[in-house]
């Protein structure tokens, strides 16, 4: 089982490619697997910066909150195109996600899978709403035939993100059957409490899906 924690902040649209080696330098110059840290993946949605940072073990067992060695050099770096998202942000602490549902089914993990990061905003205090509606789904056989091993939600102010891991033979098959009845029954239950991040750039599905622009693996 994979621990992740999901930071969300604003970023200059463009400046994937300054913001990626300023980590690609860090991550091999330190040593973040020796605060827990297995994995880290940046994303990007539009003005949206989404950083998801895996564990080994849960932080709040292993007490290693800290994702970053060299975070404040990082920060100063990335500071002219990276800033804070929620309008009560105070610290460094205030741009981290809150998880409110996670899934996965019983059994042993696929050998190979995928994560996509799905983003979209959320009406404020609906997260028990849409966490039912993914709960009733997960209970049944939509997941299984998606090929779904995860499921991840979080909010941030008006932000929601959902990390979603497949097992990637099944998912290469599936990815074009957004038409399932059951797939569309949760999209419609859904509706009254999520809505595209920038609705009038909105044309589909594939809008919603942030773009991986930097990934990190520690070898050891």
């Amino acid at each position: 089982m994979v621990f992740r924690n999901v930071i969300v902040c604003r970023m200059v649209p463009g400046s994937e490619d300054k913001v990626g080696p300023v980590f690609g330098h860090y991550d091999k110059a330190t040593r973040p697997q020796d605060l827990g840290v297995i994995g880290r993946r940046l994303l990007s949605h539009n003005d949206l910066y989404i950083h998801v940072i895996e564990r080994l073990q849960d932080p709040k067992i292993s007490g290693q909150t800290r994702g970053l060695p060299a975070f404040q050099k990082i920060a100063e770096e990335i500071a002219p195109y990276v800033t804070p998202y929620p309008r009560y942000w105070k610290n460094p602490s205030d741009s981290v996600a809150k998880e409110f549902y996670h899934w996965a089914p019983d059994g042993p993990e696929p050998a190979d899978t995928k994560l996509t990061v799905i983003v979209g905003r959320i009406k404020p205090g609906a997260e028990s709403d849409v966490a039912r509606v993914f709960a009733e789904s997960d209970a049944g056989s939509l997941p299984r035939e998606l090929g779904v091993s995860g499921r991840w939600l979080y909010s941030i102010d008006d932000v929601y993100v959902h990390l979603l891991e497949q097992d990637t033979s099944v998912a290469e098959a599936q990815r074009h059957n957004h038409h399932k009845p059951a797939f569309a029954k949760v999209m419609e239950e859904l509706s009254p409490y999520i809505s595209p991040y920038r609705p009038e750039t909105w044309r589909g599905h594939q809008d919603s899906l942030a773009k991986e622009f930097y990934r990190w693996r520690a070898e050891d």
